[in-house]
């Protein structure tokens, strides 16, 4: 039962994680203040309700999972330890990217969000290879 309701919030949180850098990239590229107004709304909306609160229930029931005896000695879950906490860290990055845009002070490109819009793939690739694998 953990284990499902840890998927469950992993998909929303890693679906939050592809999309808010896309609504960065919209908001950026966007000539009109009434579609930024509309992004912002979405972009707080995406953090607020769903990626926050699926971060939290993620790390409370992987926490519970790392409890298991055969998790807490498995070289492959630190590595996954390592690019949840990249994840948490880059969700926090966001979330200044997001205040940042809604009082229009857009420091980043469209580019740049297209970039760090690949980092989230990048981990889930690495901990799907852990958890799949546990080669080590």
């Amino acid at each position: 039962m953990i284990k499902f309701f840890h998927l469950l919030a992993v998909f929303c949180w890693m679906a939050g994680l592809f999309y808010l850098p896309r609504i960065f990239v919209y908001h950026v590229e966007s000539t009109y203040e009434e579609t930024k107004k509309t992004l912002d709304v979405m972009a707080e909306k995406l953090y607020r309700y769903i990626m926050t609160p699926a971060m939290h229930v993620s790390l409370l029931s992987g926490g519970l999972l790392f409890l298991l005896p055969q998790n807490r000695i498995a070289g492959w879950m630190h590595l996954k330890l390592a690019c949840v906490l990249a994840l948490v860290v880059f969700q926090l990055y966001l979330n200044r990217c997001r205040k940042m845009l809604a009082i229009r002070f857009p420091s980043k490109s469209g580019r740049f969000f297209r970039f760090i819009n690949e980092f989230p793939t990048i981990a889930l690739i690495i901990i799907l290879i852990c958890v799949v694998f546990k080669s080590f």
